[in-house]
């Protein structure tokens, strides 16, 4: 039974939380972590790999020590050390971490000051209110966690999602084994994974087969299945060893259209679809177009919209936010394609906390077809990660000039991820920051200050006449960390009078800007720059995250800096 990337990443991880809920070295942690991250986007199987005995030690950030657990995984689908640390930290540490704004440090913090050890022991802590008192934390988070738990519902559950890309690897590698079934057609997933929504609940597959092929049976064997919940002739449900269920439909080829379309939704998209087709006298449902009782149209997406009277529209824009409206109109967006893309602003080295040296991310880009790549590794205050002083900077830009001297058909731009300090200013001088091409500014630490506060920092920010860009705008990781606290609208006006240029960051575990901020972006005139902060050449990957979500914010190539040719790019950043 193979393990995919993203289940070593996922063992990585957790390993990692309860080694930092311990206090672990930090570097230990980010060891596993970085592992974890490039395991993830890793464009091979690493299974495969191992199982085929071939060095794992080119995936970057695998040392000696952790290509051996690797192995270990895959042989057993379990890591040794990570059993072990679970039989000694109470169980209800990992439902604690999964709060938001919490995490491994402060659910280590609860652990050794206040003995928690379950949702339900939190929840009676805060409501004694003795959270506030705890290094880290103070009187708005203890009530955000009493919100978090009541949004649960019941203490310690809640509805399981998948990020996107842990989804992705686990449809490809079932697509192609139902495509490898005699008599099978198409096979295609819909739901929300095909609208691209940045976390899925389950995955819905839709499939056209021969009479004879016994598609249901073959699906219900696949390896990777865990629990079959029911078995039908047209209809099969299982649970994967992942716990995702999947849904898989048999589809008549004159309804595959129809199908598609209702089983894509949204659902209020579909709604909206049929009172429009019910005003033509129509009946429109996951079978077809119906006038009366006979089927009209059903076999293509493109039918069913032009019954009435609209044109086809993309997938991540099925909402029912403006769509229909503007397909009316003729005004839907063109949105933006990964072909549009011509470089990446945003990326590290091992100067820093990247895993690549400045000439293989040159090098990786080039292959991608870019045109230029920003350098950006982080500044100092960001000790965790070797931050680069101005004097490493200095030395930093001499060695990527003389490097673009070198190279042929792709350009190093010279950069910085500088951080913005808590009153606004940026972590390195005036001085050094001139001689660079780009400034991307970020905020990494004290993500709690009041919305008003974090406002006005990152706007005086913005008034320096270095920035360009503002990285992962509202801080938020996936499941993990909430977005702080921002007047966004205040934020973009300021962005816009300034030229500033706002990044909606790829990383499949940030998606920072959401689809709604990106649009926003749109309607209130800010570029936006779709960048990986690549930390190993396999990252450059990710951009298609990017892309899913900018397409699911309208945006459309004159939206997004990055579309420029390198000589319009030049002419702006000297702006």
């Amino acid at each position: 039974m193979p393990v995919h990337n993203t289940e070593i990443a996922e063992i990585f991880n957790e390993y990692a939380d309860l080694l930092e809920i311990e206090g672990t070295n930090q570097y230990r942690v980010r060891a596993y972590r970085n592992a974890a991250r490039n395991i993830s986007v890793f464009s091979r199987s690493i299974a495969e790999m191992a199982n085929q005995k071939e060095d794992l030690s080119r995936i970057p950030g695998l040392g000696e020590d952790l290509t051996v657990k690797v192995f270990d995984i895959v042989n057993t689908g379990k890591l040794l050390q990570l059993e072990k640390l679970k039989e000694r930290l109470p169980a209800g540490l990992l439902d604690i971490i999964r709060l938001p704004g919490l995490g491994p440090k402060r659910a280590g913090v609860l652990y050794s000051k206040l003995g928690v050890t379950s949702i339900e022991q939190l929840e009676a802590a805060a409501k004694q209110h003795k959270v506030r008192e705890l290094p880290g934390f103070s009187v708005k988070m203890e009530e955000n966690i009493l919100e978090d738990i009541k949004r649960r519902g019941k203490a310690g559950t809640s509805e399981k999602r998948y990020k996107l890309f842990t989804v992705e690897e686990i449809g490809k590698d079932l697509l192609s084994y139902l495509k490898k079934i005699n008599g099978v057609k198409r096979v295609a997933i819909a739901g929300s994974y095909r609208r691209r929504k940045e976390t899925v609940g389950d995955l819905d597959i839709l499939v056209t087969h021969e009479k004879q092929a016994d598609v249901m049976q073959q699906f219900t064997e696949y390896e990777d299945v865990e629990r079959i919940v029911s078995r039908g002739e047209t209809r099969s449900t299982v649970i994967l060893r992942s716990g995702i269920q999947i849904d898989l439909r048999s589809v008549a080829e004159d309804s595959y259209g129809a199908a598609m379309h209702y089983f894509t939704g949204s659902k209020a998209h579909n709604i909206a679809i049929r009172k429009k087709g019910v005003n033509k006298g129509l009946k429109i449902n996951e079978y077809g177009v119906f006038q009366g009782d006979e089927l009209i149209t059903g076999r293509t997406e493109e039918e069913i919209y032009a019954r009435v009277d609209l044109p086809y529209i993309e997938p991540e824009l099925r909402e029912n936010n403006g769509e229909i409206e503007a397909a009316q109109e003729g005004k839907l967006p063109k949105l933006i394609s990964l072909q549009d893309i011509n470089g990446d602003l945003h990326s590290h080295t091992s100067a820093t906390d990247g895993r690549s040296t400045l000439e293989e991310m040159a090098r990786a880009a080039k292959e991608k077809g870019y045109q230029y790549l920003a350098i950006t590794d982080h500044s100092k205050h960001v000790t965790v990660a070797h931050g680069l002083d101005a004097e490493r900077l200095a030395q930093q830009i001499d060695e990527i000039e003389r490097l673009n001297d070198r190279l042929d058909g792709i350009v190093l731009l010279k950069g910085i991820e500088v951080d913005i300090l808590e009153d606004g200013s940026l972590d390195l001088p005036h001085d050094i920051l001139k001689r660079l091409d780009l400034v991307v500014c970020a905020v990494h630490y004290k993500f709690n200050l009041p919305a008003d506060k974090q406002t006005e920092r990152i706007i005086r920010g913005i008034d320096n006449s270095y920035f360009t860009i503002l990285a992962h705008p509202t801080g938020r990781i996936i499941g993990e960390r909430e977005p702080y606290q921002l007047d966004m609208e205040r934020l973009m006006k300021a962005a816009r009078e300034t030229g500033c240029i706002l990044e909606l960051n790829a990383q499949p575990s940030r998606l920072d800007l959401t689809e709604v901020y990106a649009r926003m972006a749109k309607e209130m005139n800010v570029m936006v720059a779709i960048s990986t902060d690549s930390h190993s050449t396999n990252e450059f990957d990710s951009m298609r995250f990017g892309i899913y979500q900018a397409r699911r914010g309208w945006l459309e190539p004159e939206d997004v800096l990055n579309t420029r040719s390198r000589k319009e790019l030049q002419k702006l950043l000297k702006k």
